[in-house]
């Protein structure tokens, strides 16, 4: 792979990004692609008519997608599935939003969405975004929002009056974290009046909202030798995109390729649209329904069925690399990261990670291997958490990066192209899985 394809591929990935401020955008965007290929939306509430050849998707709550195509031989009928998230770590706008005072100011009242470094929040521009209710007569209707403007800010205190800041410091999110929205031009009920004059609708017809705070830095591609990227969202937004654009890049005539992105994940994903919902679980069977295939036929797919669940790994950090295993780590631009965990919060195991590692290798994709210190413990990701409704083979991959849950993040730029010819490799090879001790590719 040349570093100009490299880059490129991360400079689409930073265009995505700031087309998916929320993740209700995220799915729109993600839905902008599919459009474009001629996949057809397939509404759950709809009766299904899938046949051999095609390409679907179906939405669940504006925030999570499950897309498809079916092969045209399907005498090994099998799912083969790449999963990631939607969502990433900021604080959401509470129902009544505005708290007033001290003096003049008018703050947002906001909690926390998911496990953010709360400072890095701190004295940047900011706006929001996601999901508003709005009633016009008898029926109620939901508008995505993104105010693309600077409107807020979270300010630090200054060092004079917190000589201890360098310290270290603990921020309480009910106290310091509240956004400023105005310094005295703006009254209590602005809030809502902003929203409704985005929307074009009057304040008294927006009924509710689902808003989340927005970092408005640019993500870019920088270095002297453009090596690096850097966004918020990359946990996982690079992941989202690089399995769409290996889906988008792949046929399988022999299998039912899938791409799965879900909410919630940075909440425990156990949500109606979330990794543990039934939402992977209802599309899938709804499809073998479609196919006119029975229940016995579902079961004997998904035996021989594949999962990637794609989450980004942690890089060794340029300051402390005594915060990683001593060989189980990864680095930026060193290829995909297959990450391992003997407590099981990643799916991991040694029949996966063998199918997985032999598809990369033979599409010339660098292979590297993440566990956490075995004295600190990790996060957790999806997979696990699917496979509870969906059980199947599966292996955790991600990108290295740095800063996880930053509202501003790094991570390789090479790594992009990785994952998309990774992935792209794993959808367009046949793996003819024969129980749990060998497999075909």
């Amino acid at each position: 792979m040349s570093e100009t394809v490299g880059v490129e591929a991360s400079r689409e990935l930073v265009d995505f990004i700031g087309r998916s401020p929320s993740m209700f955008h995220t799915i729109a965007t993600v839905r902008a692609y599919l459009d474009e290929k001629g996949f057809a939306f397939l509404p759950e509430g709809e009766p299904w008519s899938v046949e051999r050849g095609g390409s679907y998707y179906t939405v669940r709550n504006g925030s999570s997608i499950v897309a498809f195509t079916v092969g045209t031989e399907l005498d090994d009928y099998h799912f083969q599935i790449a999963a990631s998230h939607s969502d990433s770590p900021t604080y959401k706008v509470k129902s009544v939003p505005e708290l007033e005072g001290p003096g003049e100011y008018l703050r947002l009242d906001v909690e926390g969405y998911g496990g953010m470094i709360d400072n890095t929040w701190l004295d940047r521009p900011l706006s929001v975004a996601g999901r508003v209710l709005v009633r016009e007569g008898s029926r109620i209707q939901g508008r995505l929002l993104y105010i693309d403007r600077d409107i807020l800010v979270i300010p630090n205190v200054s060092i004079h009056m917190n000589r201890d800041v360098n310290k270290g410091i603990e921020l309480n999110r009910q106290v310091d974290l509240c956004p400023l929205f105005s310094a005295g031009r703006l009254k209590r009920g602005a809030f809502d009046a902003m929203v409704a004059q985005e929307l074009g609708v009057e304040p008294e017809q927006v009924i509710a909202k689902d808003l989340f705070l927005v970092n408005r830095q640019e993500g870019r591609v920088w270095g002297w030798e453009d090596e690096f990227v850097s966004a918020p969202k990359l946990d996982d937004l690079q992941c989202a995109f690089s399995s769409l654009k290996g889906f988008l890049a792949a046929r399988n005539e022999h299998a039912v390729n899938v791409f799965a992105c879900f909410d919630n994940e940075e909440v425990g994903s156990n949500t109606k649209q979330g990794a543990m919902s039934t939402f992977l679980h209802d599309a899938l069977v709804r499809l073998n329904l479609s196919l006119g295939k029975d229940v016995q036929d579902y079961y004997r797919a998904v035996a021989g069925s594949f999962l990637v669940s794609c989450d980004n790994a942690h890089a060794v950090h340029p300051n402390h690399g005594e915060k990683t295993d001593d060989v189980n780590c990864s680095v930026l631009n060193g290829g995909v990261v297959i990450k391992e965990a003997a407590n099981q919060k990643y799916t991991t195991d040694a029949f996966s990670r063998a199918l997985f590692s032999a598809v990369c290798t033979d599409a010339g994709v660098p292979v590297q291997t993440f566990a956490n210190r075995s004295d600190s413990a990790g996060g957790s990701t999806l997979g696990n958490l699917s496979n509870t409704q969906v059980s199947v083979h599966a292996v955790d991959m991600g990108l290295a990066q740095l800063a996880m849950h930053s509202s501003f993040e790094t991570a390789g730029a090479l790594d992009t192209a990785y994952a998309i010819n990774a992935l792209a490799a794993f959808f367009s090879t046949n793996l003819l899985i024969d129980g749990f001790e060998s497999a075909q590719i």
